[in-house]
């Protein structure tokens, strides 16, 4: 076997090769969006996140500390599921916890802890006290806080922005030229956007956006991925 293939029990008539592409994809394992590094088949349409091509077949968590959570090609039983982290659905690889029913996503397990672009650290929480920039509530998903506590965003509201914005993700217009390129969903609806563009409340708008931007990143899979997508979304306009 060549170094950067695999063979994977979800796709066995081809061998899947590693490839690292600024395009969005969807995860032929967890159903999940992903983007950057990914392990593909050169013959079909299939694609894999780092994380579900290569799974433990067991895993702890910090946020459970008594639980064991058991790698699954499908989730266990004939019931809906959902993710305990994003509160999403479950459709396809998810790691179960026996004892407590508990599920997580492939790549909501391996969420980083703590986010660094550099200019801010966030942080990764079961709960928090403060409301979501972008829904308002506080609600049971995990959430993202930067250091200064300013700005917070539940991992299921990036989800359900990945969701409404997925065609302009997954399709850019330049001309008269179509074609797939990687697309930052647009922050239209998710900040207070009404605040003028000066002084501290730009600097404000461009932090929260900033926080936004690299939380979206490590949703998708690959928080090195979108740099230069994340530096060209920053510049004001």
């Amino acid at each position: 076997m060549k170094y950067g293939e695999l063979t994977h029990f979800s796709h066995p008539q081809h061998k899947l090769r590693f490839e690292y592409k600024e395009v969005p994809f969807l995860c032929d394992g967890c159903k999940e969006a992903g983007i950057g590094s990914r392990y593909t088949c050169t013959y079909c349409d299939f694609d894999l996140h780092r994380h579900c091509a290569l799974p433990s077949p067991s895993i702890a968590h910090p946020f459970y500390t008594k639980c064991s959570f058991q790698f699954m090609s499908a989730p266990p039983g004939n019931v809906p599921r959902f993710c305990n982290a994003c509160e999403k659905d479950v459709n396809g690889f998810v790691y179960h916890c026996n004892s407590c029913g508990f599920d997580l996503h492939p790549g909501c397990a391996t969420l980083p802890q703590v986010l660094d672009d550099g200019d801010m650290h966030l942080y990764l929480y079961r709960k928090v006290g403060a409301s979501c920039h972008k829904c308002g509530r506080k609600g049971r998903s995990w959430s993202y806080r930067s250091k200064c506590k300013k700005y917070n965003l539940h991992v299921s509201c990036v989800k359900e922005m990945l969701v409404e914005s997925w065609h302009e993700l997954y399709f850019g217009n330049f001309g008269n030229k179509k074609r797939l390129e990687t697309r930052i969903p647009s922050l239209k609806g998710t900040l207070v956007n009404h605040h003028k563009r000066k002084g501290r409340m730009r600097k404000c708008c461009e932090m929260a956006g900033m926080a936004v931007q690299v939380i979206i990143s490590a949703v998708l899979g690959d928080p090195t991925a979108i740099i230069a997508a994340v530096i060209g979304s920053l510049i004001p306009r």
